[in-house]
């Protein structure tokens, strides 16, 4: 009689091995197309002189993206090539506006210069608004005129200087839904707006937010970096 021959099993590979191969792999071939897809966005670097421009809310083609200063790293502008619109604004400043033509790969330094802009009369006696919102990046409007964004108004000595009163408070940010409040402070009164911003699936649809592409007129091509 003929002895069986013996199939030896093929040796198992750990669960944690197969695991690391599979992302390895998967890696590698995802890699190139993010690699690639970086290559055709352009990046803006936005630089300002003093805290005035660095703390200036930025809209890129009508839609809010953050103020000056915190549009780096993880936050850094990335857009698509072609022109897009640059709009920054600040309470008590003319806007700043400009058109920039971002090509494939390439990164633009835009220096933001804001100019004061004509301001009513203070009323001699006021109200103080605290707002303890998060995410504190967000944009705050009163009566639908950009003032600033949360950080700016919140802690100890920090407050929104408003006429006494009634008042229309908007907090927005793209990815959370837009928070209303209308507030009635009298004299010397001191009042909280505390929320957090609840997530959207979506961009916001409020028009102070993300609002309609709007030219400048004259554009300037670029600004110069002060002296």
């Amino acid at each position: 009689m003929c002895a069986a021959a013996s199939v030896r099993p093929k040796p198992k590979i750990p669960m944690t091995l197969r695991s690391w191969l599979l992302l390895t792999i998967a890696a590698l071939l995802v890699t190139p197309a993010i690699y690639a897809g970086n290559q055709v966005m352009g990046e803006i670097e936005f630089l300002g002189k003093s805290k005035v421009e660095k703390t200036s809310g930025v809209w890129v083609d009508g839609q809010y993206v953050g103020y000056l200063k915190e549009l780096k790293g993880s936050k850094k502008v990335l857009l698509l090539p072609g022109e897009h619109v640059i709009t920054v604004r600040q309470n008590g400043y003319r806007d700043f506006m400009m058109r920039v033509e971002i090509k494939p790969g390439e990164k633009r330094v835009v220096w933001v210069a804001m100019e004061k802009g004509p301001t009513g009369v203070m009323p001699a006696v006021t109200s103080e608004v605290k707002i303890v919102v998060n995410p504190t990046r967000a944009a705050v409007f009163v009566d639908g005129l950009f003032v600033g964004h949360v950080a700016e108004f919140q802690g100890l000595g920090r407050g929104l200087l408003v006429a006494p009163g009634q008042h229309t408070i908007k907090i927005g940010l793209p990815g959370y839904q837009t928070f209303e409040t209308q507030i009635s402070p009298v004299a010397r009164q001191k009042v909280e707006v505390r929320t957090n911003l609840v997530k959207s699936a979506g961009n916001s649809d409020d028009p102070l937010i993300n609002g309609e592409k709007t030219p400048p007129a004259p554009p300037p091509d670029a600004a110069p970096p002060p002296q």
